[in-house]
């Protein structure tokens, strides 16, 4: 990758795609389908990366910018998400005790799931996977966006595999 070109851009907005998609109460249900909008934060900052610059981008390029990409959107979905508990949380306090009445739970878990720790530990948990399948998927989705957004070589001009400069 050129010297002038910044991963920094491409991953904000990929991530910013993916975490809003993925914060959202129903529309998060696309991660459901093979981590949909995770990929597809990838996806678009491979995209915007190759759009940036003349020569085309490696895999490399696609799988760090889509790398960047998932670990921003783990934190926008996090941000995105935690004023989304708070406004359901009285909805899904009230199914969960449906469910708490109808079936035979220990006391425990039932104390546990009407305590407040319930949304804590599950904002935590939601953000540590998010983060853990952020970086895979959403490098997954770079190298996919690289492979499908590459801009082709001229006619004319030999292909050189670049070199890591010190």
């Amino acid at each position: 990758m050129s010297t002038t070109t910044s991963y920094t851009k491409p991953a904000l907005i990929g991530g910013a795609v993916m975490g809003v998609l993925s914060g959202l109460p129903l529309i998060s249900l696309g991660n459901a389908c093979c981590c949909l909008w995770v990929i597809a934060g990838g996806v678009v900052a491979a995209y915007l990366l190759q759009d940036q610059q003349a020569e085309p981008i490696t895999a490399g390029d696609g799988a760090m910018v889509g790398l960047f990409a998932g670990l921003f959107g783990a934190c926008v979905s996090l941000v995105i998400s935690i004023p989304m508990r708070l406004l359901m949380a009285p909805v899904q306090r009230q199914v969960l005790e449906r469910i708490s009445q109808n079936g035979d739970l220990p006391p425990q878990l039932r104390e546990f799931i009407a305590s407040s720790s319930f949304g804590v530990v599950g904002a935590i948990f939601s953000f540590v996977l998010m983060l853990c399948l952020g970086a895979v998927f959403s490098t997954i989705g770079g190298l996919i966006g690289a492979a499908i957004f590459k801009k082709k070589t001229p006619p004319g001009v030999i292909d050189v595999p670049r070199t890591p400069s010190a």
